[in-house]
């Protein structure tokens, strides 16, 4: 495994019991090493995500997995929400956080050679992730965005803790694997 695999089979997995308590994955990830880290990212549609209902998702996913044991071997099992700074993963996310500031890594370069970006997020149009750099948008291809996130600024802060009508919800639970 290398540090940050992305594990669909698990996803594929542990999705329908994660749909049936109401949460969606955000992300899942396995981190190998020393002590292993599987680590799931999930919020209800409304984009919350309280302690309990980690502690819920945890224990329905621990013992799906128990039963399944699809990773070899001892690992530490994560629950979380995406938090404040959150990881961009799903079409939806794009949509849902434009207007804030975000980092964007493509998987390849473009012609110029450039690979990561950072600028105000816009949304998608056309299967395309549209980022204001500076006085340019730019146009990035979604299948080959390898990473983004939100990057934690004073709007996004001020955004989240009121839960502007239109925009994002505020998160309740921990964020960073807390």
């Amino acid at each position: 495994m290398t540090a940050s695999d992305d594990r669909s089979d698990i996803r594929r997995l542990i999705e329908p019991t994660a749909e049936a308590l109401g949460f969606e994955l955000v992300r899942v990830t396995f981190t190998g090493g020393g002590s292993p880290v599987l680590q799931i990212m999930a919020e209800r549609a409304d984009g919350t995500m309280s302690v309990d209902d980690c502690a819920t998702l945890s224990r329905e996913v621990s013992t799906l997995l128990d039963v399944e044991d699809p990773i070899p071997g001892e690992y530490n099992l994560e629950v979380s929400s995406p938090g404040i700074d959150r990881p961009l993963t799903r079409p939806k996310d794009f949509e849902r956080w434009a207007g804030f500031d975000a980092k964007v890594e493509l998987d390849t370069p473009r012609d110029d050679g450039q690979r990561r970006f950072k600028g105000r997020l816009r949304g998608l149009e056309a299967a395309e992730v549209l980022l204001d750099v500076g006085a340019e948008t730019l146009r990035l291809p979604l299948a080959h965005v390898a990473k983004a996130k939100l990057i934690l600024t004073d709007d996004l802060i001020a955004a989240v803790t009121a839960g502007q009508p239109d925009g994002p919800t505020p998160p309740n639970g921990p964020s960073r694997g807390e």
